[in-house]
């Protein structure tokens, strides 16, 4: 079976990782522009460097959850591919091997000057740190106003997908809240959200729980159906 699987912010956060929505959330004491725009890294550059060296850093101090090894454990019976909203590697971390970062991953960085050229990055970013071509090397995030260049491959997936699963995100986040209305006729929902913002239907199963144990009833009920 062909199962699509977005995940966002709420599944890295039961992993320990501070989220955008939280009210001690990860953007808190920074205007958002400030340190996720175009705009924000022309004006102060060395903040929103070190914004994400200290994102960097949290990091490599968590570790997958179960919801994240179920998952990963799904390809041993499934076709899976996980379309992601987070710049994380816990997917990854977790045995997932087909992961599209929507979003961009934290663990990697782009020259300003030419954006194909990416580098894997562990360590802290800063001013300075230059691509061979002599550009300044930036995180490789999709910030706020950029375009999302994996958009037509996760359209793509999910077009072709006969189950999606959405998992720790409220999908009002644009454009990947749109995904879904490219999902065929026939491809059953699974919505896991503690408050879920859609209701259930004969196409969309809702289950009012967190990341992990939602995924684990998730894969329970897909389990019971084959």
């Amino acid at each position: 079976m062909k199962i699509a699987v977005l995940t966002g912010a709420g599944m890295s956060a039961e992993s320990g990782l501070k989220t955008f929505r939280d009210s001690n959330g990860l953007w808190e004491g920074h205007d958002v522009m400030s340190v996720a725009s175009p705009e924000g890294f022309a004006n102060n550059p060395e903040l929103v460097l070190d914004f994400y060296n200290q994102r960097r850093r949290q990091l490599v101090e968590v570790n997958p959850n179960v919801g994240h090894i179920a998952l990963a454990e799904l390809e041993q019976s499934h076709e899976v591919i996980i379309i992601t909203q987070n710049v994380d590697d816990l997917h990854e971390r977790a045995g997932s091997t087909k992961v599209l970062h929507l979003h961009g991953e934290l663990l990697k960085v782009r020259s300003i000057h030419n954006e194909t050229t990416v580098l894997d990055w562990r360590e802290d970013l800063h001013l300075g740190d230059l691509c061979k071509q002599g550009g300044q090397l930036r995180p490789h995030i999709v910030w706020f106003g950029e375009a999302v260049p994996l958009m037509d491959t996760a359209i793509d997936i999910v077009q072709n997908a006969e189950v999606i699963i959405i998992v720790g995100t409220s999908m009002q986040v644009y454009p990947a809240a749109g995904l879904i209305q490219y999902a065929a006729e026939n491809t059953h929902i699974y919505f896991v959200d503690p408050k879920p913002s859609v209701n259930p239907s004969k196409r969309i199963t809702v289950i009012a729980k967190m990341a992990t144990s939602g995924v684990l009833e998730v894969i329970s009920q897909i389990n019971k159906t084959l």
